[in-house]
Parts: C-alpha cells; sequence; structure tokens
C-alpha cells in the first residue's frame, strides 16, 4: 500500500486553515468535475480530490491522519502500525464497506473502522433538548489488568478547531475502572463522558475499546492465552511437570512423554477470567543446551553414538 498526501493532492500546505481547504476543493472540483472536464483522467483526479477532501475537512480524520502520516513521503510503502489509533477520541460512527468503496485501499484501511461499531449516534430528542453524542477511543492495557482488575488514568486526545480554523489537539484524562476478566474487544461505558446534550439534556457516553499492548510472553485470543513454552530435551523425551508463570500466579503442566516441539497442550480454565474462564494454551519448543564445554560436547558425542537416531528417517522412506 502506497501512502497519500493529502495536501499535495489538494494543494495546501500542512497547516491550511479549514476556510484554505474548502476553497482549494472547490477550485479542484470545478476542473476536474467529469460532467465539466476535458481531463483524461479527470474522473480519476476527481476521486483523489474527493479523498483528500473528506480526510482534511473532517478534524478527526485530520488529527489522526496528521500524526500517523509525520515523515513519510507520497508514493512509498506503507503500513499502518497496530493500534496507531489508540488514544483519540472520536464522534459518529465507522463507515461501511460501501461507504469506502469509492476511495482507496488507504483510506479504508486508516479510517474504515474510525468510530468503532458500537459508537453509535444517540439523538434522543423531545423538543429542544437532544441528548448529546456518544465518543469512541480504542485504549490500550496491560494484561495484567485483565486478571486483577485496576483503575488506570486514561489520557485521550480529541481535535478542536482553533479561531483561525487549524486543527489542535486537546488532551483529557480519565481515572477509568478497569474490571477484572476485561478481554480485547470489550467496551468499557463512561456515563456522561460524551458530548454535551442541548437543552438541558443529559450528556452522551463515552466508550472504550479495551484492547491490549504487546506482552513478552503471552498472546490473548478472547478470553483464551497463547504463548510458546520452552522445554529441555529430556522434558520432552521423558515427561515432566513444570511451573508456567502467568500473568498472575502461576499452573503445573504436565509435558506428556514424547512431545515434540510445535505440540500444543490446553490447560482449561487458566485464560483471562470470567464466566467461564479462557484457558491456556501452550505450543512446546524444544530448546537444546549449548555444548560449550568438554562435558556438554562429550553427552552429545555418546548420544549420536548410543542412541542410533535419525531424525530424517522418514525422508528416506
Amino acid at each position: 500500500m502506497q501512502f497519500k498526501d493529502y495536501y499535495q493532492t489538494l494543494g495546501v500546505a500542512r497547516d491550511a486553515t479549514a476556510d484554505e481547504i474548502k476553497k482549494a476543493f472547490r477550485k479542484l472540483a470545478r476542473k476536474y468535475h467529469p460532467d465539466v472536464s476535458k481531463e483524461a483522467d479527470a474522473e480519476l483526479r476527481m476521486q483523489e480530490v474527493n479523498e483528500a477532501h473528506a480526510v482534511l475537512s473532517d478534524p478527526e480524520k485530520r488529527a489522526a491522519y496528521d500524526q500517523l502520516g509525520r515523515g513519510h513521503r507520497p508514493g512509498e510503502t506503507f503500513r499502518p502500525p497496530p493500534d496507531w489509533d489508540a488514544g483519540f477520541e472520536f464522534t459518529g460512527q465507522a463507515y461501511s464497506p460501501g461507504e469506502t468503496a469509492d476511495f482507496s485501499d488507504f483510506f479504508a484501511e486508516l479510517f474504515g473502522h474510525m468510530g468503532g461499531a458500537h459508537a453509535g449516534t444517540r439523538h434522543a430528542r423531545t423538543g429542544f433538548r437532544a441528548q448529546g453524542e456518544d465518543h469512541h477511543a480504542k485504549v490500550l492495557l496491560d494484561l495484567e489488568d485483565s486478571f486483577t482488575g485496576a483503575t488506570r488514568q486514561i489520557s485521550l486526545r480529541a481535535p478542536k478547531v482553533d479561531p483561525q480554523g487549524r486543527v489542535q489537539l486537546e488532551t483529557r484524562t480519565l481515572n477509568v475502572k478497569i474490571p477484572k476478566g476485561v478481554h480485547a474487544g470489550q467496551v468499557i461505558r463512561l456515563a456522561g463522558q460524551g458530548a454535551p446534550g442541548m437543552g438541558g439534556a443529559p450528556a452522551g457516553d463515552l466508550l472504550l475499546e479495551v484492547q491490549f499492548k504487546p506482552h513478552p510472553r503471552f498472546r490473548a485470543e478472547g478470553r483464551d492465552l497463547h504463548r510458546t513454552l520452552p522445554v529441555a530435551p529430556w522434558e520432552a523425551a521423558l515427561g515432566a511437570i513444570v511451573a508456567v508463570d502467568l500473568p498472575q500466579g502461576s499452573v503445573k503442566v504436565r509435558i506428556p512423554e514424547g512431545a515434540q516441539s510445535g505440540r500444543q497442550l490446553r490447560v482449561r480454565g487458566h485464560g483471562i477470567p470470567g464466566q467461564p474462564p479462557g484457558d491456556l494454551l501452550l505450543d512446546l519448543q524444544v530448546v537444546l543446551p549449548p555444548a560449550k564445554t568438554p562435558r556438554a560436547r562429550e553427552l552429545y558425542e555418546t548420544m549420536a553414538r548410543e542412541l542410533a537416531f535419525d531424525p530424517r528417517a522418514q525422508e528416506k522412506d
């Protein structure tokens, strides 16, 4: 996927005001609109202009794009980092696949999920009263929080347009109670922390979509936890009982006799807490001790002579 420079497409500076962006879009629309343009590539250029305008005219998309695109050049190979949009506070709903069909893969990859499927826009109206809009943000938590529960200080960034029409990011910090057993994709609702209501109506809610920070040993899928478990050759060959550290506590696991690298063991009920809890899935990896000492080399040489083991024997059949 190639990086797109939306500012270059519209021919405006990166600090352009909202009014300057609007004027540039209108000028290009008059030039490339297929109904009036005589340019050979008018339809393609109009699609590019529409896409750039869709991003730069929206303060939320523009703020996220500015942060993500810093240091990238148009046309270079680009892949957004995982959870690049974490910590941004958005309004409204995500685009549907039909709504992104006229835009590039670059746009769909960045903004196709912005707002989240559960970040609905609520307008409960009674007379001149209107309940505030719900806001949405993705937050990254430590996996350990799901085992213990916690109260965490969460900082969110939301774009604001200053009097000169330029987008600036404002940060607000909230103390959020993380429930025990929270899992990736779960939504924590903070009542009244969305947009203000009108006419004295209640404010909207803030919906925090939980994702986990990368963990050095574990990978979460739903409530299940995956990890690679290194085992010594004698543990794999003879069987053993080993202790496996968890994000909270530990569990003893039986390694079956004759286990091979790549075998997966399932330990039920030792994943993320819940009703029911998830499972712990262990991918065995047989690790050889190094032959760095004379004694270690002697042991390996003895094994080579006496075991008469050929790991490639099946390939010769």
